[in-house]
């Protein structure tokens, strides 16, 4: 992210004086609430008046009741709920003169310059228009002795600011829109509950061939074919069909190979994913049942067809869009009260795990310069310009659908073990590390029950059709363990030998990393171990060192967040209860904070943010202020080993006797449930990244260490751990990352989600919180990043 130095400010003053409206538009989407309760008290945090602006743009044309200032407790209570509560509605009058005209007096007449807009690309373009031509308008209210001329002067100046609301992710500039995530979630449990229907349909009628079942899904996706692509990459699916990238010609006929393909290698169910947009390469659109006509008629398959619908738009937000409306809500209020007139109207986006601001416009004309690529024919480019995350997962799915495992065999053999504990996730990167590996003609290996297997022996070919359907079992199928190498490390390099292993995939948490440090620091005694390995990140707890996420983080944060919905609803009754709930994570704290912003805590402790008897006094404070007002309940997360005598216990008899004749206290351990379930969408996609990678890392690496005959592998390099950084997938060595590890407490030294912990204390109400502010986000381009495009103006 860009950055510049700037004085520090104090955020606490930067809104005095000021006024900010904020108003959703467009389509709904799960977690627009998050993003408008995150405006309003930031808003309010920052001194300024905050406004609702009910129905979208109608209430802004219509003014009145429409446009009501809102205060902390009005946002109360409304993290869990999806679509909008103040409203979205598509509206006519905005899109004329005098539509906008009398929005602009509306205005005025209230002293709002900072309006703040969660929608998609058509609403954030009304958006701009409205800001550009703010000016003429004014003109012509006072002209019309609208407004008088005073008034115009103090409101001469209009910001604008939007955050993106579209459950398609079809806005160009930002890894995830607001709803997206959700969205998926929906999908997933309908695919999940079809797929298992099919199996229990196919077992019995097993020889029958007629009884093995096609199924078609139909996802929303108009314009942009997220939700399909990525749903096909976390449910495994055999074909996906997608506007950005129509099939080839005569596709019927390779659709139809595939599929036969797919059920001689042993599969007893197909997925077909089609988005509703989906199209053949002359513009003419592919439906549902044209598929399913094709398939049974053709095959003589069993075939249903599904189309979800508006099912997609429901629900509860995920932990996902809840954080990231939170974020979004956070750094759009800092957007407003640090514009300036020359500052273009700007959209506040996800980049990787970072909030960054972008040109508002910019995004729009690129999102704009998709349509036109898929029109005029030039899919690469509309792939290209969707996005780096776009591109990953196409190719990601390309790689592990479209290609026939090669007649040539490579004689490479490449193991793959989980280690530490299992976790949602964990199955999805061991089926695409399978199965790309067998396309490049390596044979793979699994190894059960961790390094004890690998020092027993319990290694054996792992083939194509064996890993069918992982993707969506929770837990670990090849079994794991926490033990470490170390006291078995002669009867390992043994069994590398006897089993002739060149390479290794070790998937899991901190034992992982350690297990993948001790056979390194091994390689001087045993030249065995001198083979390439990578260290796939797979643990609830979020604590590796070399990666931003681990798989497993995302499942294990949902359990939490809707867990703690359920307790926050049973005191819904009972009012003046406080909640103290422990969530795991050893020392680290990232599923406390997280599930903290996601779930409206009032604080989570944590081991590295230390806690003193007079915060916790503060607390106490806080919570009794807080029952003197509407909102009559408290929560309160601790990380299971946030400090050894402030106990879950201690705290609870703490607040008990505090709160006493305020308030009563209830306390929950969630325990192990958070390691267990079907993994999310989040952890499937992100699984399947990552195993796919790290197959492609080590055939390249396995390339550069044969020599003369065998394989030596000795490099620092030739050892690393696959993490997320920031905005990319990146192999850093074990060795390297030492430095930044805290291995008493088993965390990395650096964790850049310890940067949100000042958004969950100001959206918690506290008026102490130190925000530093010295680095402000600069303005990044969007345009430069995507570059010149044949064909296509930018």
């Amino acid at each position: 992210m860009a950055h510049h130095e700037a004085p520090h400010k104090d955020p606490r003053k930067m809104g005095i004086g000021r006024s900010i409206a904020v108003l959703t538009s467009g389509g709904d989407a799960q977690g627009m609430n998050a993003a408008v309760r995150a405006t309003v008290r930031m808003g309010i945090y920052t001194g300024a008046k905050v406004y609702f602006v009910h129905e979208g743009y109608q209430g802004l044309v219509d003014g009145g009741d429409n446009i009501k200032l809102a205060t902390w407790e009005s946002v109360s209570m409304m993290l869990h709920l999806g679509g909008t509560v103040i409203g979205s509605a598509r509206c006519m009058d905005f899109k004329e003169k005098w539509g906008r005209l009398k929005a602009a007096c509306n205005l005025v007449k209230l002293g709002i310059t900072n309006l703040c807009v969660i929608g998609g690309d058509g609403s954030l373009t009304g958006a701009n228009q409205f800001r550009t031509e703010w000016s003429e308008l004014l003109a012509d209210l006072t002209k019309g002795g609208k407004i008088s001329a005073e008034e115009a002067n103090r409101s001469s100046h209009l910001n604008i600011v939007g955050m993106v609301g579209s459950i398609d992710n079809d806005f160009c500039g930002t890894d995830m829109t607001i709803g997206t995530d959700s969205a998926l979630h929906r999908i997933i449990e309908v695919v999940d509950a079809i797929t298992t229907t099919a199996q229990s349909k196919s077992l019995s009628f097993f020889s029958v061939d007629s009884h093995q079942r096609t199924f078609i899904l139909e996802v929303m996706g108009r314009h942009c074919g997220y939700l399909a692509l990525v749903t096909a990459l976390a449910c495994g699916a055999d074909w996906v069909f997608i506007p950005e990238m129509p099939p080839e010609e005569n596709w019927e006929e390779h659709l139809c190979k595939r599929l036969i393909a797919q059920r001689g290698r042993g599969s007893r169910l197909n997925v077909i994913i089609l988005a509703e947009g989906a199209q053949d390469r002359n513009q003419k659109p592919i439906t549902c049942d044209q598929v399913k006509n094709l398939v049974s008629k053709k095959l003589g398959f069993d075939t249903r067809s599904t189309i979800l619908g508006h099912v997609q738009r429901g629900g509860t937000p995920s932990a996902f869009d809840r954080i990231l409306g939170s974020r979004m809500g956070v750094e759009a209020v800092m957007a407003l009260l640090e514009a300036t007139p020359e500052t273009p109207a700007c959209v506040v986006s996800l980049s990787g795990n970072m909030a960054v601001r972008l040109p508002l416009m910019e995004c729009v004309q690129v999102t704009k310069d998709v349509t036109v690529a898929m029109t005029e024919g030039r899919f690469e480019d509309a792939v290209k310009l969707r996005g780096k995350s776009f591109q990953n997962n196409w190719d990601t799915y390309k790689m592990l659908a479209h290609v026939t495992p090669p007649e040539m065999k490579s004689n490479i053999n490449i193991a793959i073990i989980n280690v530490g504990a299992p976790c949602a996730g964990m199955n999805a990167a061991v089926r695409a590390a399978v199965r790309v590996g067998i396309i490049q003609g390596h044979q793979m290996l699994a190894v059960h029950d961790g390094f004890d297997g690998l020092a027993n022996g319990q290694i054996e070919p792992i083939i194509w059709a064996q890993v069918g359907g992982w993707t969506g079992k929770g837990g670990s199928n090849l079994g794991t363990k926490r033990h470490l190498p170390g006291k078995n490390i002669e009867q390992i390099s043994l069994n590398i030998t006897k089993f002739n292993i060149h390479s290794l995939i070790i998937i899991g948490g901190f034992e992982a990393y350690l297990g993948g440090l001790e056979l390194v620091t091994a390689r001087e005694m045993y030249e065995e171990l001198c083979i390439p390995m990578v260290v796939i990140p797979a643990t609830v707890s979020n604590n590796v060192p070399g990666s931003d996420f681990s798989i497993g983080a995302d499942t294990a944060l949902n359990t939490i967040t809707m867990t703690c919905d359920r307790i926050k609803q049973s005191a819904a009754g009972t009012k003046r209860r406080v909640f103290i709930i422990e969530t795991m994570g050893g020392y680290c704290g990232y599923l406390a904070t997280m599930a903290g912003l996601s779930s409206g805590a009032d604080d989570a402790y944590i081991y590295e943010e230390p806690f003193h008897i007079r915060d916790l006094e503060l607390n106490v404070e806080h919570l009794i202020e807080k029952m003197k007002t509407s909102v009559k309940r408290g929560l309160i997360l601790r990380n299971s080993n946030a400090n050894e005598n402030y106990t879950t216990q201690f705290l609870y008899n703490l607040y008990s006797e505090e709160g006493k004749g305020t308030f009563d206290c209830r306390m929950n351990v969630l325990g192990h449930m958070q390691q267990g379930g079907t993994p999310s969408p989040f952890d499937r996609n992100f699984g399947t990244k990552m195993g796919s990678k790290s197959v492609l890392w080590l055939t390249n690496k396995l390339k550069e260490c044969y020599r003369h005959g065998r394989i030596f592998a000795n490099m620092p390099d030739s050892a690393c751990v696959l993490g997320m950084k920031k905005r990319s997938l990146v192999f850093q060595p074990l060795a390297s990352l030492k430095d930044d590890t805290d291995f008493e407490h088993r965390i990395p030294k650096t964790e850049w989600w310890l940067r949100l912990r000042p958004i969950l204390k100001i959206l918690a109400k506290y008026d102490t919180v130190e925000m530093d502010t010295s680095e402000v986000t600069a303005m990044e381009h969007v345009i430069k990043k995507t570059g010149l495009v044949k064909g296509g103006k930018m």
